[in-house]
């Protein structure tokens, strides 16, 4: 499996590069982006070839083993941990809101609803809470904690954490994405299997987004 986790570990570090290239030559995305249908076609298309890229990996192994495609152990147990995220993440917020404003730094979402471009947000907020919990669940707490579980179980924890902070392109909200991305990873441990971590990622995106447009 070294193979498979060179070739991973190459697709995260060139990811996190572009990402963060993008966004210190580029800045914030406009506040409405999220209102256009392009967007959606961009996104889908993303995730489209991240989603290729993991699978082609994957196939250097035993897929479904790879990328935790099973039933989880105790789906009692990934709810507890899940509404253990979801207090850490609110806590953490509020920690690091008055320092970081990590909310604020990745700037997609509207200063304002705007009924008209409803379909449009709809259509954006589908896949950003179904297509990419899926997609990025697969890639961090799928394949990549199985290849580094290897090193120890908390490595893999905390190095998925980075990884998926890193990949993010973002710095004041780094530390939030980390801790969601290692907590995640820790749910997937206990859990052996990627389906409650997409259940809890979609969630979370979900509550952003409705937040986002209402208060």
């Amino acid at each position: 499996m070294r193979k498979a986790l060179a070739l991973w570990s190459t697709f995260v570090a060139a990811f996190a590069t572009l990402s963060y290239s993008l966004r210190f030559t580029e800045g914030k995305p406009p506040r409405d982006v999220l209102y256009k249908w392009s967007t959606v076609v961009g996104n889908l298309f993303q995730f489209a070839v991240i989603g290729a890229i993991v699978y082609g990996i994957a196939g250097l192994g035993e897929r479904r083993q790879l990328l935790a495609l099973r039933r989880p152990t105790s789906w009692r147990t990934a709810a507890k941990i899940g509404i253990g995220i979801g207090i850490g993440m609110l806590v953490l917020s509020a920690l690091l809101n008055p320092l970081l404003h990590p909310g604020q730094e990745q700037g997609i979402t509207p200063p304002t609803w705007e009924p008209n471009h409803a379909a449009a947000y709809i259509a954006n907020g589908v896949v950003i809470c179904v297509v990419a919990p899926i997609v990025e669940e697969l890639t961090f707490r799928g394949l990549g904690y199985s290849l580094l579980v290897r090193y120890g179980r908390w490595a893999a924890i905390v190095a998925i954490g980075i990884a998926f902070g890193l990949a993010h392109g973002l710095v004041q909200a780094f530390p939030l994405l980390a801790a969601f991305g290692a907590g995640l990873a820790y749910l997937r441990s206990r859990v052996d299997s990627v389906y409650p971590g997409m259940i809890v990622h979609g969630l979370f995106n979900t509550v952003a987004l409705v937040v986002a447009v209402t208060t």
